[in-house]
């Protein structure tokens, strides 16, 4: 493919626009005590899907900030946006990791091979999320923000980050799967680490 670091930038952008657009107004948002918030959204199934596409650092780079973007713009996650960008990077890095460094996922023309390594990754980036959203929220609501109610409050962050994880495996991995021959048909699919490394 001509031009192809053009092609993954702008496929970064519309993948950070679209995670900003599924984050932002396909969420279900719960007022907590004290002012704060928690929502069920599929903003992270757009930064497995990413990076899934375009592998880790892209991928990562284009859910962080997509999602951190729609905390900016948001009265209640405005102060939640440097742990957003952390979190939502780390997803992508891992979820790329596993799926083209270990699953070669690209590089494999078996769709059982492929479908495997898809959900391997995603569960593991969103696994990665699982724990560390919650644990990263409270450390940054007692120790950063000195919030009271940071113990009532995770509760609530555990329960929304464990179906926004297994809702997000489901519908990224589907998704992937579905545009994957559609891309390699149209010579739009990008080989990850394999072009790279020439």
């Amino acid at each position: 493919m001509r031009n192809e670091k053009v092609y993954k930038l702008t496929l970064a952008a519309l993948m950070a626009a679209l995670s900003y657009v599924v984050f932002t107004f396909l969420q279900i948002k719960i007022t907590l005590p004290g002012g704060d918030a928690t929502s069920f959204h599929l903003g992270n199934a757009v930064c497995v899907l990413a990076a899934l596409l375009l592998g880790g650092v892209y991928g990562g780079i284009a859910g962080a900030i997509g999602m951190t973007i729609g905390d900016l713009l948001d009265p209640i996650y405005i102060v939640y946006a440097p742990k957003t960008f952390l979190l939502k990077f780390c997803i992508g890095l891992i979820t790329g990791l596993v799926a083209h460094k270990l699953g070669k996922i690209t590089e494999s023309k078996d769709t059982k091979h492929v479908l495997k390594w898809t959900i391997i990754a995603a569960v593991s980036g969103m696994l990665f999320n699982f724990i560390f959203d919650p644990l990263v929220g409270y450390f940054y609501k007692r120790v950063i923000m000195g919030k009271p109610a940071a113990e009532l409050v995770l509760a609530w962050n555990i329960t929304t980050t464990g179906v926004n994880a297994v809702l997000s495996v489901i519908v990224a991995v589907i998704i992937y799967m579905a545009l994957r021959p559609a891309l390699i048909r149209s010579n739009l699919f990008l080989h990850i680490g394999k072009k790279e490394n020439k």
